[in-house]
């Protein structure tokens, strides 16, 4: 749960460049199957929307160049999916995390903005999560579960 921390003396374009590397050494690092990113939110600040909006675009641009598929997910659907409250505080979404993932409660955390990144990870497997998505088909026994699921069968000997 690190952050990357960028000089303000850099020029804008060199600080997007070094978050496209960033992320391109994380996937090429942990090798993802998805990419979950937080959707920009209209904030009153054009300036600081308009920043936000192209570091998320480089950090989308990085994963869709290594293949990865790319998901969003809105701040109140991941406070929704995180606390149960679409309107949580980000020290609620924290304390739900430590408790979530065990995560010691003495847990150093500087920058809420990597809880915020934890968040949206988790958020994603909560919505990516295999038994979701079989619950939502309809099925009508064993035998269409396992015509509508042949990857998730084994052949036990």
């Amino acid at each position: 749960m690190s952050t990357l921390k960028l000089s303000a003396r850099k020029e804008h374009y060199e600080r997007l460049q070094l978050i496209h590397q960033k992320v391109s050494d994380l996937i090429k690092q942990y090798k993802p199957a998805s990419f979950a990113i937080e959707a920009p939110f209209f904030g009153k600040n054009v300036q600081s929307m308009l920043k936000l909006g192209r570091a998320q675009g480089v950090a989308i641009a990085a994963a869709m160049n290594a293949g990865v598929e790319v998901f969003e997910y809105s701040p109140k659907k991941i406070k929704q999916s995180i606390t149960g409250n679409g309107n949580a505080a980000k020290e609620q979404v924290w304390q739900m995390l430590q408790r979530i993932l065990s995560i010691q409660n003495n847990t150093d955390l500087k920058y809420l903005d990597a809880s915020d990144a934890l968040a949206v990870a988790v958020c994603h497997h909560f919505q990516d999560n295999s038994l979701q998505k079989i619950t939502n088909k309809k099925l009508k026994g064993w035998e269409d579960f396992i015509a509508k699921n042949p990857d998730r069968i084994t052949n036990r000997q």
